[in-house]
């Protein structure tokens, strides 16, 4: 049997990986790996970069491809037997990359090379894995090295089966509605529940807990009561108060102390402080500050969006007291009264094939490459491949998975599936190639799918992560593209990208009404842009309240004397502070807070804010040298590619940033895009 995670020759065969392919090929690659990594260990092995990557790292990076293959499906094509594969050989995936980050004889062949022989690029991924092996626990010895080993281990379980429940929560939820209880909803949500029912063999209409049908009931539904049947589905997934095999409650605990188990081992007093170790930030006590600081920036915007609300419910929905059900309705008719039109309007105009070529066309005028179609195997029918070229080059290829669907896990994300690297093994340049994975509603009725606004900016987002991936022009692996960026860095190009969606010159592009064709008025687009900022203190207060929160858990709650509830009571105390929205106390967000606790935002999830603050300042740099005519000028984004995206983790964000605005990141931009900038509302 030729089993395709072996095959190397180009692209992963993704049509014919089975799970039965999956622990033959990892104990193939791990074998080669072991035996590459006991070569470069032995005394006799040159002490020499280049030595080491050819042998070591070629073994490694293969491993690591195939296996993040195996990944990637367990992430989009999920079934019980490729997820029983993937948990059988997980351990022994994770004892390796530990083993290989912690042994003493590396870091000292590391520690022995002489940097002076080493560019400008190796010398940065030399500093890197040098300061990874100090935590990877390479310094410590015996039972310590161990049970950090252990640590790792079980800590990688424990994360994929939060994953694993909170898929499983989201996915085993339906309810069968009928039309009446519909009243509101768009049509072509409606339709999709119908078709969703009848491929169930059930009467009425299928609403779940996936976000292109649970958004929409949230914000359209006029019955109260369905709203809450799904809101206390959603709030409650992986909880108590579910089914009790998804319950992720006992996982936080466990997880939350390996961690800080993991940063005592290492020498720090809590898993923040190790967290921050190789991000911008310096400290956790720095991020609480900033987060705090924006809170308070926040806050009189977000008290003055909920009386709004509040005003708006009461006088014009005859709702007195606003439950948690109730507020993104609420939401939806104040901006639909308050600025004359609905999302449900909006979406009409930005049909997926629109907007891909409204996207494509911007990428392409503004970074001087253009994208094509291309082929390659893939994982299920809808997903589409391109290659993006530059100078008649390929530069780089990606996988494009826009649609939701069972087993799938929820939300957008980019991957790597491969870097950009000139192989030590034999001298060829290796393009790099990325996986862009959304979870937007599917066409029905023979029409093309259609975004919201939302949708839109999510796409863009993760083209922006994409686009630092494939346009980097670093040779050296651990370097290049998204390798080696601060984490706290990493979401600059992606949150940069969404500014563009609010551009009138980008958008009149990509939009074309489904039934006619006719683009996005004027009018239209100047009705979105006065809501732009529609409740931004609530959603800026809300994303402060997750970093807080994140960051508090990782340093204040400690595992010896911690009690049940405390982590839900620790949210309260963080609620109590930044918030002006009440949650219920029913409500389990944590148990689904996926990015810190199978996602790798731990202690880092105010990455989002920190990088926001850098992307904002990076697009203003546009706003200051925008034509006459409205389009971007292309010299301003020839800089930003070659300063931000050419470079790539070869040099510190900071001096990426600099190099490009030609000073540190100041914060007005981010309040003024946000409609938060001075003088705050009486």
């Amino acid at each position: 049997m030729t089993n395709p995670l072996l095959d190397f020759t180009d692209l992963p065969l993704f049509d014919k990986i089975k799970p039965e392919h999956v622990s033959p090929a990892v104990d193939a690659l791990l074998a080669d790996a072991e035996a590459a990594l006991q070569t470069v260990t032995a005394p006799e092995f040159p002490a020499d970069w280049n030595a080491i990557s050819k042998v070591l790292d070629v073994a490694s990076e293969r491993f690591s491809r195939a296996w993040g293959a195996v990944g990637h499906l367990n992430a989009v094509a999920d079934t019980p037997e490729l997820r029983a594969a993937y948990n059988e050989a997980m351990p022994r995936v994770t004892a390796f990359w530990t083993r290989l980050g912690s042994d003493e004889r590396l870091y000292a062949k590391y520690k022995a090379i002489d940097v002076g022989t080493l560019n400008a690029e190796q010398r940065q991924a030399h500093s890197n894995a040098v300061r990874n092996f100090v935590l990877g626990g390479a310094e410590l010895q015996g039972e310590a090295k161990k049970r950090f080993a252990d640590i790792q281990e079980r800590q990688a379980e424990l994360s994929q089966k939060f994953s694993e429940n909170a898929l499983d929560a989201t996915d085993a939820f339906a309810y069968y509605a009928n039309l009446g209880e519909l009243e509101g909803v768009p049509e072509d949500v409606v339709s999709a529940a119908r078709a969703a029912a009848e491929a169930d063999g059930k009467e009425g209409y299928k609403l779940t807990l996936k976000m292109p049908c649970y958004l929409p009931v949230m914000q359209f539904a006029k019955s109260s009561a369905l709203r809450e049947k799904l809101y206390r589905a959603y709030v409650t997934r992986a909880s108590e108060f579910g089914d009790t095999a998804f319950d992720n409650t006992a996982l936080i605990t466990e997880i939350l102390a390996l961690r800080e188990e993991e940063a005592k081992l290492l020498g720090y007093r809590n898993y923040g402080e190790l967290s921050v170790v190789p991000k911008m930030a310096e400290s956790p006590e720095q991020v609480v500050k900033f987060l705090r600081d924006l809170a308070t920036k926040a806050r009189p915007y977000g008290e003055r969006d909920l009386a709004d609300l509040r005003v708006f419910a009461a006088q014009q929905l005859g709702i007195a007291d606003p439950q948690p059900w109730d507020w993104s309705y609420i939401g939806e008719k104040l901006k639909e009264a308050r600025y004359a039109f609905s999302e449900q309007e909006v979406k009409q105009y930005f049909p997926a094939p629109k907007v891909m070529a409204g996207l494509f066309k911007i990428v392409e005028t503004l970074f001087e490459v253009s994208i094509r179609r291309d082929s390659a195997p893939t994982w299920h029918p809808s997903v589409e491949f391109y290659r993006i070229e530059r100078a008649g080059q390929k530069v780089g290829q990606f996988y494009l998975d826009p649609s939701a669907r069972a087993a799938k896990r929820g939300g957008a994300w980019m991957d790597d599936v491969r870097a950009r690297w000139l192989r030590p093994d034999n001298g060829v340049l290796q393009t790099p190639v990325a996986q862009l994975v959304c979870n937007f509603a599917s066409g029905v009725d023979g029409k093309p799918p259609l975004l919201t606004h939302d949708d839109v900016t999510t796409l863009f987002h993760e083209f922006g992560h994409g686009l630092h991936h494939m346009l980097t022009q670093v040779n050296e692996r651990d370097v290049s593209g998204i390798s080696g960026v601060e984490w706290d860095a990493v979401e600059l190009p992606s949150q940069f990208m969404e500014n563009f969606c609010w551009e009138w010159d980008v958008l009149k592009h990509m939009t074309a009404h489904v039934d006619t064709g006719e683009p996005l008025p004027r009018a239209l687009f100047d009705k979105m842009t006065a809501a732009k900022n529609f409740q931004s203190g609530l959603q800026t207060l809300r994303q402060i309240e997750f970093s807080l929160f994140d960051m508090l858990l990782h340093t204040e709650y400690h595992a010896a004397t911690a009690k049940p509830g405390d982590v839900m009571a620790l949210l309260g105390r963080v609620r109590d502070e930044v918030a002006v929205m009440p949650s219920p106390a029913f409500s389990r967000t944590p148990n689904t807070f996926s990015h810190i606790f199978s996602g790798g935002y731990a202690a880092g999830y105010y990455s989002y804010k920190w990088a926001e603050v850098l992307s904002a300042d990076a697009y203003a740099a546009f706003e200051e040298t925008v034509g006459a005519d409205g389009e971007p000028n292309i010299e301003t984004g020839r800089k930003y590619r070659q300063a931000i995206l050419e470079a790539g983790g070869s040099r510190s964000a900071m001096d990426s940033f600099k190099a490009f605005r030609g000073r540190e990141p100041q914060l007005d931009a981010l309040l003024r895009h946000q409609g938060m900038a001075e003088p705050q509302p009486a």
